[in-house]
């Protein structure tokens, strides 16, 4: 069994449904060429979410995010994906997250950042 043949073919296949062209693989066929987006752009898509550990953060921590902070949450999240972080510090205002990227989580909430340490990030965005 090819392993990395089956997992490209994997991966055209689910790139094909998200663009929802025609292609052909071994056992699958999509129907017709649309327009659509791309995998990259469907995960940045992907709304924001929160881990039981930060959500009872967020509650013990009073932090309470409006719709604009919560933008800006996705945005810098979508920025540190650009540049291949994997567990970036996102600072919107006063409020530090620890975000998982790839799950597309945030793990942990801070608001008093007052000599606060951070630990296992990779990275960090201001916005």
């Amino acid at each position: 069994m090819n392993i990395s043949n089956n997992m490209l073919t994997s991966i055209e296949s689910m790139s094909a449904r998200l663009k929802n062209q025609q292609v052909k693989s071994n056992n699958t066929t999509t129907v017709e060429q649309k327009p659509g987006i791309s995998f990259g752009e469907c995960m940045n898509n992907a709304s924001v979410k929160f881990s039981k550990h930060a959500n009872e953060r967020l509650n013990t921590r009073n932090i309470n995010l409006d719709d604009t902070q919560m933008e800006r949450l996705e945005k810098g999240m979508s920025k540190a994906r650009e540049k291949g972080m994997r567990d970036p510090l996102v600072m919107v205002d006063n409020i530090a997250f620890i975000v998982n990227i790839k799950s597309n989580t945030v793990v942990t909430a801070v608001n008093d950042v007052n000599d606060a340490v951070f630990t296992n990030i990779d990275g960090a965005v201001i916005s």
